[in-house]
């Protein structure tokens, strides 16, 4: 019988099958035990989703010692209310929680009623509460993509967001229904990074979080992850094509499993070149979701690393940019929590390079993608981030790129750790 691959490639991955984070777990039943609530972000496909989906999940809260009878646990993203508005959000809310209470005609013909009055708010909701403390129950809500409710519309302007925050945190913090209230959120960023400006006269309105970052994954989550396919050679190998960015692991699981459930040994040609062409997508998002300031930097970062690559070839020159890097460290610290970047210190100095080879090289073959036009448009941006001269250096490779795209390292130099580590002859056990 074909074994069913347990890497998942395009959704969340199941309970189940979900490895790591077990500090941040443990933290979010701290939370949720306490009634209090967190703020978790981290950049794209860094697993906020299955976060959410394990928290969920009725054995990660026995796991933990905790009785999900006890919770009604209801789980969105607000990526489904299309436009944003508040009465959508708690109506969203009230909709679910009614689904829950399959043994609760009363209240479900409660929330009925508040539903047909229409444009519900978080008054109602506190309705809701109220009568679960009556029967000694507390709501649970793990919102995916609070982003979205961070970001204005025709029908959501700067003054009904800073309601609708204000409005969350008075129901968690300031009234006694919130006694009987959870709130986990998701976001790409931090909460405190988005939404309206703050009043100096007023506490923040996200105070009442407990921030939490998803991180890529360390050695050991790395371990665990790859346990199943019991070949440790290439943990390294993997880390430094994915590093550790959960959704480039899970692929390299993905194609990795499908390939060593054959009878014949994986290609590491086969697995690269599939490798690649999956993940554009990622990169692609990753990329768009950068400022103009943070694609310089990682196009600067990218020829630096690429000059390495060519060994002695002196092709080209993009000497001083640890200058340009250390007046913008703000952008670097950005780049590193989206898990797109990461830094060692040598000489008391920070030497920022992709966590990602992959990444790395996709980023060179979008600056073969460039022409004189987009130079010509991007000239003020450069000579705000750096010295004309450093600017002069900076086209003149990018020029040479263009015309040298053939001494450029073949993909399989790029990927000359995996190339070592690749199992020879190697079959899954159990086939």
């Amino acid at each position: 019988m074909r074994q069913k691959n347990p890497f998942v490639v395009g959704k969340p991955v199941p309970p189940e099958h979900f490895v790591g984070r077990a500090s941040e777990i443990a933290a979010a039943f701290d939370q949720i035990y306490n009634h209090s609530h967190l703020a978790i972000w981290g950049g794209s496909g860094m697993g906020k989703t299955s976060f959410l989906q394990k928290l969920e999940s009725p054995q990660a809260w026995e796991d933990h010692g905790m009785d999900p009878s006890q919770a009604v646990i209801v789980r969105f993203s607000c990526e489904r209310i299309a436009p944003f508005i508040p009465a959508s959000f708690w109506g969203e809310i009230l909709s679910l929680v009614k689904d829950k209470l399959t043994d609760e005609s009363t209240l479900q013909a409660d929330i009925n009623t508040i539903l047909q009055k229409g444009s519900p708010t978080k008054d109602s909701l506190r309705e809701i509460l109220r009568k679960f403390k009556a029967q000694n129950k507390y709501l649970v809500l793990l919102i995916d993509d609070f982003h979205v409710a961070l970001g204005t519309n025709q029908e959501y302007g700067e003054d009904a967001m800073q309601r609708f925050l204000s409005e969350c945190r008075n129901l968690a913090v300031h009234s006694a229904e919130g006694q009987h209230l959870s709130m986990i959120v998701t976001s790409l960023k931090r909460l405190n990074e988005l939404g309206p400006k703050l009043n100096p006269n007023a506490s923040p309105w996200y105070n009442h979080y407990l921030f939490l970052r998803l991180k890529t994954f360390n050695n050991s989550e790395i371990d665990d992850i790859f346990k199943t396919l019991r070949i440790p050679e290439l943990r390294e190998a993997i880390k430094e094509i994915t590093g550790g960015h959960p959704s480039l692991l899970q692929t390299s699981g993905f194609l990795l499993h499908g390939d060593l459930l054959t009878a014949n040994a994986p290609s590491v040609d086969k697995f690269v070149s599939d490798f690649e062409s999956v993940t554009q997508q990622i990169f692609q998002h990753i990329w768009q979701r950068c400022s103009e300031v943070e694609q310089t930097l990682l196009m600067l970062m990218a020829l630096s690393a690429l000059k390495g690559r060519l060994h002695k070839q002196k092709q080209f020159d993009v000497s001083g940019i640890e200058l340009i890097f250390s007046q913008r460290e703000a952008e670097l610290i950005k780049l590193e929590e989206q898990g797109v970047v990461t830094h060692t210190v040598q000489e008391e100095k920070n030497i920022y390079s992709f966590t990602s080879s992959t990444m790395e090289r996709w980023v060179i073959q979008e600056l073969w993608q460039t022409d004189e036009k987009w130079l010509q448009a991007r000239e003020k941006l450069f000579l705000n981030l750096m010295s004309r001269q450093q600017k002069e250096k900076f086209t003149t490779a990018i020029k040479w790129l263009w015309n040298n795209q053939d001494k450029i390292p073949k993909i399989m130099e790029w990927f000359g750790k995996l190339v070592a580590a690749f199992p020879k002859g190697f079959i899954l056990p159990g086939n």
